[in-house]
């Protein structure tokens, strides 16, 4: 298995975060490396995702779990693999919260993979969530 976590604190309510998260269609606002994205119907476990990083390939992604204002975890399987990136808001004291998000690459090869895979998906993720909550508190 590989896995990387990338956590930030912001003034920008946990609400407000879920309500940027759950727009998916509108994802590409804060996140610069989206080209274009479909949800294809309810945020909600089991719903697919079309999603085009810029420059590539559309992307299919499963929602494998939601928890309604705290957590959804979206999924993507290829070549044997299993990326899970779990996207997590909790409540700081203030108004304020904390934003992790976590990836897993999962599957037989995940050891050789994953040190390739992995870097070039989350190595955005510092500039990508420091936008999430700038369009949170905005």
């Amino acid at each position: 298995m590989w896995e990387y976590e990338h956590a930030i604190e912001s003034d920008a309510t946990p609400a407000a975060i879920w309500r940027l998260w759950s727009d998916v269609e509108n994802w590409g606002n804060w996140n610069a490396d989206i080209e274009a994205i479909e949800l294809r119907g309810p945020f909600a476990t089991g719903t697919e995702i079309s999603m085009t990083p810029a420059g590539q390939e559309p992307v299919l992604l499963r929602i494998g779990d939601l928890v309604e204002g705290e957590l959804f975890v979206d999924e993507a399987e290829f070549d044997g693999l299993l990326l899970r990136t779990m996207h997590r808001v909790e409540s700081l004291a203030g108004e304020r919260s904390r934003v992790v998000y976590r990836m897993e690459i999962t599957g037989p090869a995940a050891d050789e993979a994953g040190p390739q895979i992995g870097p070039a998906v989350t190595g955005d993720w510092p500039e990508t969530m420091a936008a999430l909550v700038a369009h949170a508190k905005g």
